[in-house]
């Protein structure tokens, strides 16, 4: 009966561990519980990728898509009479040349680089100094014709001279309804340059700053309100800062100046250049001399720092230093050049009301 007894009592111990064993293998075989997972967010998407480079536009400053401007330039003798306002296209424009024509008027000398228009115009005949402005730039240049010492000199230039009724021109020029002549003449100017892609792209002209606020007026300029030039008795612009734009507007004899599109004409900058003028090649055309340096001001963001301008050759790019030596750097965007003459022009720089 004892063995019994202790036969059973083994059982059931042996039964007792058996249910341990098992529980605890049932233990351990349970699933770890699941880890936390994170969804990831945008900013470590697989989707995500490098921006595209950018570089400086060369008549601008302003950052475009790397290779994005592979066509040449083109500039325009722009007429400037007052049968020929508004002008189709300046407002567009990448650089402004300002100069002295006969009679006291003023013609431009327009470059479009970044944004060229469907049209510009009108165009007129060219001038002795433009070999000498546009020769930094190649590209093309437009005009109406001229005299013959004059289109020769400018066609000896590195520059494509695209000439109203000359043979390769006959489908872009042509004379717009509605405008009197010799203001008439208008040029299809994406389709001309379209013509070209054999042609280089332009040089950089100026140096640039990385904004407005870091250019080298902003910095160390006088504070300016207006910036009034004289040309002569008859041209006489002036440029007021506009705060809410961040950029000067034009004035033509006291009146807004205005562009085909109805836009007042404006400058990021306007760099203001005292130039001499001679009468080497006719006695009623004066040549504004660009090979050569002086006095000059720079106005951007709202002030004007005096300079130096200096040019060595025709197919170099104006340089700016400021009165300690340092180079001049512009903000990004347009800029207009007045080419005021020495003997009777002159340059006022006018604070801000107070």
């Amino acid at each position: 009966m004892k063995n019994r007894r202790r036969a059973a009592a083994r059982v059931a111990s042996g039964a007792a561990l058996l249910l341990a064993t098992v529980g605890l293998a049932a233990c351990s075989a349970q699933p770890n519980p699941p880890a936390s997972t994170v969804t990831p967010t945008a900013a470590y998407s697989s989707d995500y990728r490098t921006p595209a480079p950018t570089v400086p536009a060369p008549l601008r400053g302003t950052l475009v898509a790397a290779d994005s401007l592979r066509s040449p330039s083109l500039a325009a003798k722009i007429d400037n009479h007052e049968d020929a306002r508004p002008q189709i296209g300046l407002d567009r424009t990448d650089i402004v040349f300002e100069e002295l024509v006969e009679g006291g008027i003023t013609r431009y000398v327009a470059i479009w680089q970044t944004d060229v228009p469907e049209l510009i115009g009108p165009v007129r005949s060219i001038r002795p100094m433009d070999p000498d402005i546009l020769s930094s730039f190649g590209g093309i240049v437009a005009f109406s014709g001229g005299q013959e010492q004059f289109v020769d000199m400018m066609r000896a230039a590195p520059v494509y001279s695209a000439i109203h009724g000359e043979s390769d021109t006959e489908s872009t020029f042509y004379r717009m309804d509605g405008r009197d002549s010799p203001h008439d003449v208008v040029v299809k100017a994406t389709e001309l340059v379209g013509e070209h892609p054999d042609l280089a792209v332009p040089g950089q002209q100026f140096a640039y700053s990385f904004d407005v606020p870091s250019s080298t007026a902003a910095i160390d300029g006088a504070p300016t309100g207006s910036l009034d030039l004289v040309f002569s008795d008859a041209r006489f612009p002036s440029w007021i800062w506009d705060a809410p734009s961040a950029k000067f507007l034009r004035l033509q004899e006291g009146s807004p100046d205005l562009s085909e599109s109805g836009q007042q004409l404006s400058a990021t900058n306007v760099v203001t250049l005292r130039v001499d003028e001679v009468y080497d090649y006719d006695a009623e055309v004066p040549r504004a001399v660009m090979v050569a340096s002086g006095e000059a001001w720079v106005s951007t963001g709202g002030k004007t720092v005096h300079a130096t301008w200096s040019k060595d050759a025709p197919t170099s790019p104006i340089r700016l230093v400021d009165d300690l030596g340092a180079t001049v750097r512009l903000a990004p965007g347009n800029t207009w050049v007045e080419l005021v003459p020495l003997d009777q022009g002159s340059v006022t720089v006018v604070p801000p009301a107070a």
